[in-house]
């Protein structure tokens, strides 16, 4: 009985073994992924270490992002020693492990369980193209995933007891979320949503638990927001307005559910259909959960939230700019969607009373559920093919074509002593100067700002980094300043870009 016990989870911990050593495959040839984002997070992190405070790079603080992701890869680099970008593989492997650990135990809690329906989804989670794409990068999402299903489970603790004690051990870990990613609100509204539906709790102390949920869940993100005020005189740094419509968006958050289902871009005009039907498809089943009083079971914690979080994308996306509704913004959603999407078939299978109907729909599930796998793997083995066999790395600053670039080398070896410290370093990228040359530098205005870009070219005298192949259509080209400004080059890499200076009293001259 007592080896039964130990060993009871033998096969999740095997998938979250084989999780931690799918990372490390993927991170084989050039390390752990590193984009823009990673660099912001990595520089926070060593501003801790060096001098105690959470500033990028460009000595401004940290305010585009939550302090939570940098203090975590901080305090790892305090201990250790070693640089994020050094041990990111490593710890991402851990996570995705975790994660993998974490979605087992809770399958095996699902009502009803089953053994051969944990395996496929363990192997589903393994292979998910996005998950793995995100734990391959030093991003914040590999914590926040994983923060999301301890929310779970101490949520469900919280609607099984409804005790003060278990509804605040949810509320800090919703807390502490919030300071990982902005985006973690959602957890927060999924509480508090399931909070008001809850039909177990008088209406007097459900209203007490709901401002002791609320006041915990901000308190965190509260602090932080005023603080970045204080210290930037804005709360999240600058945003610009959307782009996109609402319609847009939906018809991007298809296209990534089309891609989970391996599904070609060609078939894309059935995204917004399918879209509409994976929202409608959660609201259903959380109305019905919330008819038969079910509200605590884990099947109807994570259709909540991926209801809530799926929503919160879109119509965020609807209002504010940031990156295009793509597979790292909705891979928190992967596991709880799929949970939400397959879990159905085990209480579909435990009310068949016929044995042989049973176990047809059975060997049904299994077969559309292999096939599912196989086109992840499939997926997945071209990845790799690609960025590992092929050697051209996870795409970003450390892929194959940034370490073969002379540009890249230049700014590794570049003598700094050319630059006169007094006089400030301009560029596209600023996070590519930094990562490549430890040097400060700052954004060219974006076009939407008109005051920042009229500022600029009142400046006498600045130096310009510019790098051809990551020019940003939001940022005042090179050709636009060169219209303004009488450069002179300092540096030239052909097609790669360019070193150049601008000195007013030079054009005097």
């Amino acid at each position: 009985m007592q080896l039964n016990r130990y060993f009871k989870n033998y096969d999740t911990f095997i998938a979250a073994v084989i999780g931690f050593v799918a990372i490390q495959l993927f991170c084989k040839y050039s390390g752990i992924g590193i984009s823009p984002d990673s660099i912001m997070y990595t520089s926070a992190a060593r501003s801790l270490n060096a001098n105690g405070t959470l500033q990028t790079f460009n000595h401004i603080p940290i305010v585009d992002f939550p302090v939570f992701y940098p203090m975590f890869l901080g305090t790892i680099m305090f201990i250790t020693r070693i640089d994020p970008t050094v041990f990111g593989a490593i710890l991402n492997g851990l996570m995705f492990a975790t994660l993998i650990y974490t979605a087992g135990w809770i399958m095996q809690r699902f009502v009803p369980a089953s053994r051969i329906y944990k395996w496929l989804i363990l192997v589903a989670i393994i292979l998910s193209p996005a998950l793995l794409q995100v734990y391959s990068y030093l991003w914040s999402e590999t914590l926040f995933i994983l923060e999301t299903l301890f929310f779970l489970v101490a949520f469900r603790q919280y609607l099984v007891k409804h005790t003060v004690k278990a509804l605040v051990a949810a509320a800090l870990i919703a807390a502490v979320a919030c300071v990982t990613r902005y985006a973690a609100v959602t957890i927060v509204g999924t509480g508090g949503l399931l909070l008001l539906l809850d039909r177990v709790l008088p209406l007097k102390k459900k209203i007490v638990h709901i401002i002791i949920y609320g006041f915990v869940c901000i308190s965190l993100l509260v602090s932080n927001l005023v603080l970045n005020a204080f210290m930037s005189g804005t709360t999240t740094g600058p945003r610009e307005p959307s782009i996109t419509s609402f319609g847009k968006n939906l018809y991007y958050f298809g296209n990534v559910v089309c891609d989970w289902m391996g599904l070609t871009p060609n078939q894309y005009w059935m995204s917004i259909p399918l879209a509409i039907i994976i929202f409608g498809g959660f609201i259903a089943a959380l109305a019905y959960n919330y008819y038969r009083r079910k509200l605590d079971s884990f099947e109807n914690l994570a259709i909540t939230f991926a209801l809530i979080y799926g929503l919160f994308i879109v119509v965020s996306s609807t209002f504010s700019r940031y990156e295009r509704i793509n597979h790292r913004l909705l891979a928190p959603i992967y596991i709880p969607a799929l949970w939400g999407y397959t879990s159905w078939a085990l209480l579909i299978l435990k009310k068949i009373a016929n044995t042989n109907t049973r176990r047809i729909a059975g060997a049904v599930f299994i077969i559309l559920m292999l096939g599912f796998i196989t086109k992840e793997y499939l997926i997945d083995k071209a990845r790799y093919n690609d960025q590992v066999r092929d050697e051209y790395g996870n795409p970003g600053y450390s892929d194959e074509s940034w370490i073969d670039s002379d540009f890249a080398d230049y700014l590794k070896h570049i003598d700094k002593t050319q630059f006169d410290p007094k006089v400030t370093i301009y560029t596209d990228a600023h996070e590519a100067v930094y990562f490549f040359s430890g040097m400060s530098s700052y954004l060219v205005p974006h076009r939407f700002f008109k005051k920042d870009v009229a500022k600029f070219y009142t400046f006498k005298r600045f130096y310009l980094i510019w790098f051809n192949r990551l020019e940003n259509p939001e940022l005042i080209n090179l050709k636009d300043i060169q219209k303004a400004k009488n450069l002179h080059k300092i540096k030239d890499f052909g097609d790669e870009g360019g070193i150049y200076e601008y000195d007013e009293d030079m054009g005097k001259n």
